[in-house]
């Protein structure tokens, strides 16, 4: 699979309709493997490549985690999907 030719909009939707609209993935690395396993899901691809894709999703702003996985209190919040319309 060459992961630059995947259009990552699409991806992020495509990962958005798995999460039920009222239970967003909770915890950072939680969230990750969710996101991770989805893709594998979807795509057929590695668990190494999707690895690959859950960090460009996020570098470019289609998964966004509403805390900070540095700090304990803060590492149980909330992921958000957003692909772009």
């Amino acid at each position: 699979m060459n992961l630059e030719d995947v259009d990552l909009s699409d991806l992020a939707a495509r990962i958005q309709r798995h999460i039920p609209p009222t239970e967003p993935p909770v915890g950072y690395l939680r969230g990750r493997s969710y996101f991770r396993d989805v893709i594998v899901h979807e795509t057929g691809c590695s668990d190494l490549e999707a690895e690959e894709l859950v960090d460009s999703l996020e570098m470019n702003g289609f998964l966004l985690f509403e805390g900070d996985p540095a700090e304990r209190s803060r590492a149980e919040s909330r992921w958000v999907v957003r692909p772009r319309e």
